[in-house]
């Protein structure tokens, strides 16, 4: 009797179990069966739903419910706290597996090339979004003095970083924000947040919702320059083809023709203004140059030479992620990813690396929203599959589910599994019942590893 289809997925976020899902609606998982396992470094699952995602967007934390009727299914099983390649590595999974798909993600910060980047108050969103996420390896403090803040960038992330520190830790307080984070969002600060995009409003990356949001904070007064509405002819195409992008450039439109209010906390959205040096004084920043853009009729953009400095003693650049180098595979430095064709890894040589896959950010960058990460898993599923009824697979050495335990019982991995996971939920549910919350994250490995039962 053949025995199942073994695949190994590394990243335990959407992607990777939208790869999960994909292996489990496959006509093989009715015969010969599929098992799958799941690698995750972190003691929890979920990947960016739960350290990348601002904690006042319970909408999208809903996604957790589908995963988890994923993650529940018995043909697949969790190991957290697990990490690669120092507790596993390629060649060990080849041993396990006939097939791996990569679904990791992405936490570093992409390079911003202006002066005084490196400044003290220069900070990178993805550590900023790490610190309020409660994530166990970043710090537990935060530096949150500056009255006047700088948000660079016009994306969603954008969007997250201003409205946190726009917000007041009461507001935040009723989510899942573990007590080191809220004690530190109520010594914060800021009361003016400043957000710049260098083209129009037409180009800027907001979904909808997310930008409507910022308007519902009894706190927050957003602010647009009605100078800033400005659109050309590509921009007039941009909004014809684009109904999300038309349905933005309108909310800031509604927004820029207002009468300013009195919420005490102000959130200025600023257009064609290109961030070109910061400003820094005995090595602190002290403000933002930006120059003054115009559109060129396609869309873009051009400097028009004029200059404006902007009192800020903080800086957040959110001009996108960084996915990290994966050991073993080979690395396109230039857009951070692994090489690809459908989902196959793709050696310099231009052959297949053999029953190697990829899906998600590290196949794709850290574009687009996380619907769109199901495609992306269905398309290399299909092509490990094909592989699979044709032969192309490598055979492992030892493919019994129970090696895979021997093995990292033998390298004393302490990991966590599924079921860990539900007593980790059920115990931050517990912190959180007390004071009519949801739940409170635990932020200390160590206490995530025992909760777990690890």
């Amino acid at each position: 009797m053949p025995r199942p289809l073994r695949v190994a997925i590394v990243g335990s976020g959407p992607a990777g179990i939208y790869a999960a899902d994909a292996l489990l609606k496959s006509q093989v998982a009715a015969d010969p069966g599929v098992s799958i396992d799941i690698f995750e470094r972190m003691p929890a699952p979920f990947g960016l739903i739960r350290y990348g995602v601002a904690p006042d967007h319970p909408r999208i934390k809903g996604i957790i419910t589908a995963l988890h009727q994923v993650l529940d299914k018995p043909q697949i099983r969790l190991f957290g706290n697990v990490n690669y390649p120092s507790d596993v590595s390629l060649d060990d999974l080849r041993a396990f597996y006939d097939g791996v798909i990569f679904a990791t993600g992405a936490t570093a910060d992409r390079d911003m090339s202006v002066p005084g980047i490196d400044l003290d108050g220069s900070y990178g969103a993805a550590d900023f979004v790490a610190w309020y996420d409660g994530h166990p390896d970043f710090p537990r403090t935060w530096p949150l003095e500056a009255e006047k803040v700088a948000v660079l960038g016009v994306g969603n992330v954008a969007l997250d970083i201003a409205r946190v520190l726009a917000k007041t830790a009461d507001e935040l307080l009723p989510t899942e924000i573990p007590p080191n984070v809220y004690e530190g969002l109520k010594a914060n600060k800021a009361l003016e947040v400043h957000v710049f995009g260098r083209r129009g409003p037409a180009q800027a990356k907001f979904s909808p919702m997310e930008l409507r949001e910022l308007d519902h904070s009894p706190n927050i007064e957003v602010i647009v320059d009605p100078e800033d509405i400005d659109y050309d002819e590509g921009s007039i195409a941009t909004r014809r083809g684009n109904k999300q992008a038309d349905m933005v450039a309108k909310t800031l439109e509604n927004w820029a023709i207002r009468d300013v209010g009195d919420r005490p906390h102000k959130l200025f959205l600023h257009f064609f203004e290109s961030p070109s040096e910061i400003l820094g004084e005995d090595g602190r920043v002290v403000g933002l140059r930006t120059e003054r853009t115009e559109l060129d009729g396609t869309g873009n953009v051009k400097g028009t030479g004029e200059f404006k400095d902007w009192d800020v003693r903080a800086v957040y650049r959110a001009v996108g992620y960084l996915s990290d180098q994966l050991p073993k595979l080979p690395w396109d430095i230039d857009s951070g990813t692994v090489p690809d064709v459908g989902g196959r890894v793709v050696q310099e040589s231009g052959e297949h690396l053999q029953s190697t896959y990829v899906t998600g950010w590290i196949r794709r960058g850290p574009v687009g929203l996380i619907g769109h990460t199901k495609g992306d898993a269905n398309e290399t599923v299909s092509n490990l599959l094909d592989d699979y009824a044709n032969g192309r697979l490598q055979t492992p050495a030892s493919p019994a589910p129970e090696a895979v335990d021997a093995f990292l019982a033998e390298r004393n991995v302490r990991y966590t599994t599924w079921d860990g996971w539900y007593r980790l939920d059920a115990a931050e549910k517990a912190q959180g019942e007390p004071q009519g919350r949801e739940r409170v994250k635990y932020v200390e490995r160590e206490d995530m590893l025992r909760e777990s039962g690890a």
